[in-house]
């Protein structure tokens, strides 16, 4: 067993953790906030509820946006303030400085917004996970894949690596909860599921995507898309068990997935985050998104990667 992880340990020490590929992903994730924020006034992202004539309800929790409470003027500022900070993050500036007001400010909106979905619970869960990467990343730009300007140590790439992996862990768990709670419901055991929510009034299809789908979604054809979408949710929690290679096949179809929802039911910010949360969840940690840069390795690196390998 110390053999193993002796070995895990020299490839990581190998390998840079701190790429453009993870620099993707906080970006994605930001810009869904960040356009949330720009397109939503106050008044639309902060309402009194069932619960509190109060907006937000602040009765736990350390949102900045009951610093506000109950006046939207200062809500606005505080909106703003919010949306210069997503910019920096969405830059790519100095990620050891911003990745954690990238996660205060995500976990602020899904503390305090009413109008939100699941993408800005994950977005605040992975932001907070990412900080431990982000707090060891001293590059000025998180789009800069090369290694040669620093050298991190070993004990910061164990800590980036460490926190990547429960990362994966938990999107893993993100989508075989989603699979799970989705076989309580006897609309996704039969099959019908897709049709009820083309026809939900708020998320729904609109008059020409249901014109389009109509034929199916009335038919029993209507189990292949439901069905289909709880196949693709098992695989993506199973490939967190599956060989590299398989990887990008996955990606391909889980964004594919997520891209309808956003076409059709108009889950554009949920899908935008699923998608960066995706890159980190099946693109290699320690590639990069350019040709050019992931062949700058020496050969005597790929000698030693493929000896502890």
């Amino acid at each position: 067993m110390f053999q193993t992880i002796e070995k895990l340990i020299l490839c990581w020490k190998l390998k840079n953790p701190w790429t453009n590929v993870y620099g993707l992903a906080r970006s994605i994730i930001a810009f869904s906030s960040m356009v949330t924020l720009i397109l939503n006034r106050p008044e639309l992202l902060f309402k009194p509820s069932s619960a509190s004539i109060k907006f937000p309800i602040c009765e736990t929790g350390f949102s900045a946006f009951c610093f506000a409470q109950n006046n939207y003027f200062y809500l606005n500022i505080i909106r703003w303030i919010f949306i210069f900070l997503l910019i920096l993050v969405v830059s790519g500036w100095r990620p050891r400085f911003t990745g954690v007001l990238h996660w205060y400010v995500t976990y602020s909106m899904q503390a305090s917004m009413v109008v939100i979905d699941g993408g800005e619970q994950a977005a605040s869960v992975i932001a907070f996970l990412l900080i431990p990467i982000t707090l060891t990343d001293n590059r000025k730009w998180h789009w800069d894949a090369s290694e040669n300007h620093f050298s991190p140590g070993i004990y910061s790439k164990i800590i980036a690596y460490i926190s990547f992996f429960f990362i994966r862990l938990q999107v893993a768990i993100i989508y075989f909860h989603s699979t799970i709670a989705k076989l309580k419901n006897k609309e996704w055991i039969d099959g019908t599921a897709v049709y009820y929510y083309s026809r939900e009034k708020t998320v729904g299809f609109n008059s020409f995507f249901d014109y389009i789908t109509h034929s199916i979604i009335a038919s029993p054809l209507v189990v292949i898309p439901t069905w289909g979408t709880l196949l693709v949710q098992i695989v993506i929690f199973c490939s967190l068990f599956a060989p590299k290679k398989y990887w990008r096949t996955i990606f391909i179809i889980a964004i594919s997935m997520h891209e309808i929802f956003a076409l059709m039911l108009g889950l554009i910010s949920f899908s935008m985050i699923m998608t960066g949360v995706l890159i980190l969840y099946l693109i290699p940690i320690d590639s990069v998104f350019c040709k050019l840069l992931a062949k700058n390795k020496t050969k005597k690196t790929k000698k030693l990667e493929e000896a502890v390998s």
